[in-house]
């Protein structure tokens, strides 16, 4: 990353336009990520970055549409394929199909609860899953979808029209799902949002059996688990305990703190209300 050198240190008024964005910025992030951890850590790149690439800023986009560009292309970066998704082509078989139907009554229910909401994007691709929330959870026109995912505007139209599709059926489906994990305890998402409490050790005792029940008996959450697992102990071997920071990032990270910038947006990301950034 560029450092923040002195003649281009932000200015107060765009760190305070960055900070204005964090809570969007979060639910964004929140929606299509698979757990809290993960859309922090991609809010806290994206700021990082915002702010070192503050010279680049000519002001073409909005604040609010640059920002998820960057957070947009950082998901990118670390999105992969998972087995648990839908396939595009499998869903679009499927609407084409004109005896297919789903129970609408029983979808709109579901989507009314964060929980089976977020439940259900987990199983959307991510370019799909990204289209829809910025457009249909954050409000976003076709045309600012297109800019930050740097596609053209019929293809941001085709993705949020896919995109909503696969939501529906991920919905619909969910009887599906639960009859593979039948007599598995905790939903999907529950169990997924415990998982690193349980690697670290910190569940109780009761929530522990059942997340261990789960795991023994759910058809899709088992390889994700062993994934974390086995990451987390590769990260291990990265811990040097003889590491020295380099002399050039601790005196970019001196000038940094030491920046006006960054006390309006201390204060922002202090004052922000997390009941703002619920889904629910």
């Amino acid at each position: 990353m560029a450092s923040v050198s002195a003649g281009e240190r932000p200015s107060g008024d765009f760190a305070g336009a960055v900070a204005a964005e964090l809570p969007g910025l979060y639910r964004y992030a929140r929606s299509i990520t698979a757990g809290e951890a993960e859309a922090e850590d991609l809010v806290g790149e994206t700021v990082l970055r915002a702010l070192e690439r503050s010279d680049q800023f000519r002001g073409e986009a909005s604040v609010r549409t640059w920002l998820h560009q960057i957070l947009s292309h950082l998901a990118v970066d670390r999105a992969r394929h998972r087995a648990h998704e839908l396939s595009v082509a499998d869903v679009e078989t499927q609407w084409r199909d004109e005896a297919y139907s789903v129970d609408a009554e029983a979808v709109v229910e579901r989507a009314e609860s964060a929980a089976e909401l977020r439940d259900a994007l987990v199983h959307l691709p991510y370019h799909y899953r990204s289209a829809v929330v910025l457009h249909d959870a954050e409000g976003f026109p076709a045309s600012e979808v297109a800019e930050v995912l740097g596609i053209s505007l019929p293809a941001a139209k085709q993705r949020i029209r896919r995109g909503r599709m696969m939501l529906v059926s991920a919905l619909s489906q969910r009887e599906q799902r639960r009859a593979a994990n039948a007599g598995v305890p905790l939903g999907c998402w529950e169990a997924r949002e415990q998982v690193s409490s349980y690697i670290d050790d910190e569940l109780e005792p009761a929530e522990r059996r059942a997340l261990e029940a789960h795991l023994a008996s759910c058809a899709t959450c088992p390889p994700l688990y062993q994934a974390l697992v086995g990451a987390r102990a590769s990260l291990g071997n990265l811990h040097d305990p003889d590491s020295v920071i380099p002399a050039g990032l601790a005196e970019r990270v001196r000038r940094y703190l030491g920046t006006e910038a960054s006390a309006p947006i201390t204060e922002r990301v202090a004052n922000i209300d997390h009941r703002d950034v619920e889904l629910d």
